[in-house]
């Protein structure tokens, strides 16, 4: 006997100008089913949960819900269909109180106060303050406000991630209550044990498009990585390394962090980063990449672990602090760097400029040689220079390093530091962060493209639920290893299993 789906979506594509977000997603629920969706960094599944839920509007697609074209145009056409989503970030309004929360969303609060007891918060105020409830709890609302309407699908994104065991499993036994009871739950997350203790199926996307559909059973995480990744099995062409340029300057320990925790989202990571290295971070989204970067950027303080920059302990109170102690931020979002209607001049010089506050006038003969080198040597176009939003993006993310080359920074912290920029362009930095590492310069570079880890990079250190569980040779940090890592897979067998964190300490 065929069963007809509760919800059926297929051809479903999202653009956003030239850039195509989704391309040709497709995805097939059942009554009573846990449904894995599933993908790397980048995949779409973010963008179709929110075409799914009305946050944003499809391009092109057909979204049936009970055998019926639905056209989903706001959060409540999604709700009305039954379909109701836990984002990954806490949704309620922070300066409200929990029963306010509840008001804007015409929640039932009995219902919703009997699925927190059942979650595991028993003592709730809902005269509380939202920005008061620590973030787990924060979460669990979120997931106890959208049981309390009785959704036909449940749509979980990494639900879990930041919750601890004991709340993570009342979740999972929520979501098993779900589908006994014939509601359908399509459930995001990274750790494959929950994937294969929870889920029936699993759809995969890969670069915006669902490449397939597979039953969950024994072995089925390989086939699930094969799909993730499709052809990229070859680990990409390396630029050498400064131990193996010859003439590398010692490498000794620049920065050693250890057992750094921030909030929830870091737990416990240690690791060193040499002088003259570049040295990878990768992890899937939220896994607390972005407080790792932060912390050591000054942009947060840690509530747990140290800090060391050249063997001394330090404390960053502010940005400024971390770049004092010769610590600079590139992000991956431009715009958060650059001043976009100053000129490249003004742009590279802020820092320098900053580093003579107390000195009195500054010479522009001075800060011009050095701007001018750091253009030089970026070959940053600036025939636009009058206002940096007027350069191309590649040339504006030169700009961000260009800067803290001029001010003669020691370790550069790359955030994702060429989404969005064009081939060629991208050779043009992987060959900068080389030559600066040659020279002494300790690079940490966060990168969602993991085939970048083989073209700059001397190591990998991966990082998935808060902490390290694998630091890999740039040898062995291939796209399916990396993959493995990243999903909290243990290496293969025959290269050891996370060998590198045991110490959590990059060996030189």
């Amino acid at each position: 006997m065929t069963i007809s789906p509760l919800l059926d979506a297929t051809g479903v594509a999202k653009n956003y100008g030239a850039v195509a977000a989704l391309r040709n997603a497709a995805l097939s629920v059942l009554p009573g089913e846990v449904h894995a969706l599933m993908g790397a960094n980048g995949a779409g599944k973010s963008t179709l949960v929110k075409i799914l839920t009305g946050a944003i509007p499809a391009s092109a697609g057909r979204i049936e819900v009970r055998g019926r074209a639905h056209r989903v145009r706001s959060p409540a056409d999604a709700r009305r269909a039954g379909l109701v989503p836990v984002y990954q970030e806490p949704s309620l309004i922070p300066d409200l109180d929990i029963l306010s929360n509840l008001r804007l969303t015409r929640t039932p609060v009995e219902p919703f106060q009997e699925w927190v007891r059942e979650l595991g918060v028993p003592d709730l105020d809902l005269r509380e303050t939202a920005r008061d409830v620590p973030l787990a709890i924060q979460r669990v609302l979120d997931l106890a406000r959208a049981l309390a309407v009785e959704p036909d699908i449940l749509l979980l994104d990494e639900m879990t991630a930041a919750l601890p065991a004991n709340l993570a499993e009342r979740v999972l036994d929520v979501v098993r209550r779900q589908s006994r009871s014939g509601r359908s739950v399509i459930f995001i997350s990274h750790r494959f044990v929950e994937i294969a203790a929870l889920c029936d199926r699993a759809t995969v996307l890969r670069d915006g498009e669902t490449v397939g559909v597979v039953d969950i059973e024994a072995g089925v995480e390989e086939r699930i990585v094969e799909l993730m990744l499709g052809a990229k099995v070859e680990k990409a062409r390396r630029a050498p390394s400064a131990a193996e340029d010859g003439g590398a300057p010692s490498r000794s320990t620049r920065i050693a962090v250890r057992n750094l925790a921030v909030g929830t989202k870091l737990r416990d990571v240690s690791f060193d980063l040499k002088n003259g290295e570049v040295a990878g971070v990768v992890a899937l989204e939220g896994q607390g990449q972005d407080e790792l970067f932060a912390a050591l950027a000054g942009s947060v303080r840690p509530s747990a672990g140290t800090i060391e920059v050249d063997g001394e302990a330090v404390r960053f109170a502010h940005p400024v602090e971390a770049i004092e102690a010769g610590i600079a931020y590139v992000p991956g979002d431009r715009s958060e760097a650059l001043a976009m209607k100053q000129s490249v001049r003004e742009n590279i010089a802020l820092p320098f400029s900053a580093a003579f506050r107390n000195w009195g006038p500054i010479s522009r003969r001075t800060e011009g040689v050095k701007v001018q080198s750091a253009i030089e040597r970026l070959q940053i176009d600036t025939r636009a220079q009058r206002e940096v939003q007027r350069l191309s993006g590649g040339n504006q993310q030169k700009v961000t390093i260009a800067r803290w080359i001029a001010a003669d920074a020691r370790t550069i912290l790359c955030f994702d530091p060429t989404r969005g920029i064009d081939v060629g362009t991208k050779q043009e930095i992987y060959r900068l962060l080389r030559q600066l590492a040659q020279q002494g310069k300790s690079i940490l570079y966060y990168t969602s493209e993991l085939e970048e880890v083989g073209l700059v990079c001397d190591r990998a250190i991966v990082i998935f639920g808060g902490k390290v569980v694998d630091i890999l040779p740039v040898e062995i940090a291939d796209e399916p290893a990396l993959t493995r890592a990243a999903y909290g897979l243990p290496r293969d067998a025959k290269a050891g299993v996370h060998a590198g964190a045991q110490t959590g300490a990059i060996a030189p």
